[in-house]
């Protein structure tokens, strides 16, 4: 059933904007608030107790627990039984999700919103990359903001961009600090649901709170000797933006999973995806590594960075596959100075090589007593 349907039967949408432990903060649709402002007026007198659109705080009925419906941030809702004194409410129903992540846990999402640093931390064209492919794998928009574009030259910038261009992305150089362009990328966000990621100490939540006066978000410095961000972010929150649409602010996170299918991963990179669109390569299932007549393989830039989460990809499928056997006889060893690589290594027989313990040693001697008594 459509929303337009429910509402159509007088229900109560709403959107949910936060989870917290077993509660939902659900923020109505305006209609919700035109009635609640009714009832109040009618029974309570208190239609000035809740802002509006309300935001009431909602569990799940046990029904949707036994079914094992899951409520996610970015949910569209069905909302019983309003205490608008109290601000309390239940949510009885689920509607269809046009998109869902699981990497941030959200629903609904139309667009992915990357924000990385030019300076103070360095762009790392690695780091990045991975972000774009993790984006890339979504199947949702992607916009590149590159932050603190006033601690750079233009003649810095426009290498930058030249450069992002050949990898299929026009980005966006803005400055929080200054108020450099973000009118121009708050203009890609209206009217929409809008997921911001990157890095933690790029500036991410410092836009949230230049574009919403209301969120006032935490903002952490970069360290010194690291040259990396603070994290500050502690759970993913949607907050709506003037304009229309609503941003989600999720946890930083600095090494994005390789968890894509291997045979997929070269359609993530737009570069790769030009080429393949006018040729194809000799053989379907081509992984473009060293196999014959290969059209993507080429001195195109970020062909490295795509063998290299290959193999994290491969070793990950993997992963998955000696998990599911028990027989197996190898195991997953992370490098800890290989960014984020892995490796294969054969086990070690289950106790074999384990120190007897203290105390097996004492049972056993009790035991070698009894018997010669």
């Amino acid at each position: 059933m459509t929303g337009e349907n429910f509402a159509a039967t007088g229900q109560l949408l709403g959107t949910v904007v936060a989870v917290q432990a077993n509660f939902y903060r659900v923020q109505l649709d305006q209609e919700a608030g035109e009635q609640r402002s009714r009832g109040a007026e009618e029974k309570l007198n208190l239609n000035a107790s809740l802002p509006s659109p309300p935001l009431l705080l909602c569990t799940r009925r046990t029904r949707l627990k036994k079914i094992g419906q899951q409520v996610m941030v970015g949910d569209r809702v069905v909302v019983e039984e309003p205490d608008w004194a109290g601000g309390r409410g239940a949510i009885a129903e689920v509607l269809p999700r046009q998109s869902e992540l699981d990497r941030p846990a959200i629903a609904n999402v139309n667009q992915i919103l990357l924000v990385f640093a030019v300076a103070d931390p360095p762009l790392e064209p690695y780091q990045l990359s991975r972000f774009l492919i993790k984006a890339e794998s979504t199947g949702l928009d992607v916009l590149l903001c590159l932050n603190k574009s006033d601690l750079i030259s233009p003649q810095e910038q426009q290498k930058v961009s030249d450069r992002l261009l050949g990898w299929g992305y026009e980005p966006i150089f803005i400055s929080v600090k200054d108020g450099i362009n973000t009118e121009q990328a708050a203009r890609y966000l209206s009217n929409k649901i809008t997921v911001i990621a990157g890095p933690s100490g790029v500036g991410k939540s410092s836009l949230i709170n230049t574009l919403i006066d209301t969120a006032k978000l935490r903002v952490g410095e970069v360290s010194g000797k690291l040259a990396r961000g603070r994290h500050t972010t502690r759970h993913t929150e949607l907050f709506e933006l003037p304009s229309g649409g609503m941003l989600a602010d999720t946890p930083g996170f600095n090494q994005p999973d390789m968890d894509c299918v291997p045979e997929e991963l070269i359609h993530y990179f737009p570069e790769a995806r030009k080429r393949l669109a006018v040729a194809s390569c000799r053989f379907s299932d081509c992984l473009h590594r060293d196999e014959p007549e290969c059209v993507v393989q080429g001195d195109w830039e970020r062909y490295e960075h795509y063998l290299e989460f290959l193999d994290a990809a491969i070793a990950h499928k993997t992963q998955l596959h000696q998990q599911a056997d028990p027989e197996s006889t190898m195991k997953l060893k992370s490098k800890s100075k290989g960014k984020g690589q892995s490796q294969y290594e054969p086990k070690l027989e289950s106790k074999k090589y384990r120190r007897i313990s203290r105390k097996t040693q004492l049972q056993d001697l009790q035991e070698l007593y009894r018997d010669e008594e």
